[in-house]
């Protein structure tokens, strides 16, 4: 069973709004087919919808690696047209919690960031930011993860270092 069946199982769908529709859907023209990004983006969108708010996609989702993209946009940005640094964040922080939950031990019931380190080397004035989240520690109580994100030239923009803890049912 693939990652994304596997974690639908344990999703419970979110809450939606009357007449909520995710701003991102598959492109308009010729037919389309949908590949396995297209399962990973909408699973994501599904479980963390900031993620839809802000148009992330999703790569690539496994126990040994999530990859997630964002292009720039001009409402993502502070001034002089760079890329708000919370929503770089924000994409690292997202890649992070998918991989942490990716990587849940058995009977854990998901991941909450509890500790994020960020060190921003460049801006970002155009393009696609790409975050590759790879674990550094998988354990019963705390996962930590790097992701590095690299404009479209594949220079590092920012290298993130999170933890997330760990979250068994109650009781």
């Amino acid at each position: 069973m693939d990652f994304v069946a596997r974690c639908s199982r344990r999703v419970v769908e979110p809450p939606r709004r009357a007449g909520f529709r995710a701003p991102f859907g598959p492109p308009a023209g010729p037919p389309y087919a949908p590949d396995m990004s297209d399962a990973i983006t909408a699973f994501l969108h599904q479980v963390m919808p900031l993620c839809a708010t802000l148009g992330m996609r999703g790569t690539r989702n496994d126990r040994d690696g999530v990859d997630l993209e964002l292009d720039w946009r001009p409402e993502l940005c502070t001034s002089a047209g760079l890329l708000h640094g919370g929503v770089v964040m924000a994409l690292a922080d997202s890649a992070g919690g998918a991989l942490a939950f990716a990587n849940l031990p058995e009977g854990a019931t998901g991941t909450s960031t509890i500790e994020s380190k960020t060190n921003f080397l460049r801006g970002v004035r155009g393009g696609t930011v790409r975050a590759q989240a790879r674990v550094l520690h998988a354990g019963r109580t705390t996962i930590v993860v790097e992701t590095e994100l690299r404009g479209d030239d594949g220079k590092l923009v920012a290298k993130v270092t999170q933890t997330q803890a760990v979250l068994a049912p109650k009781g």
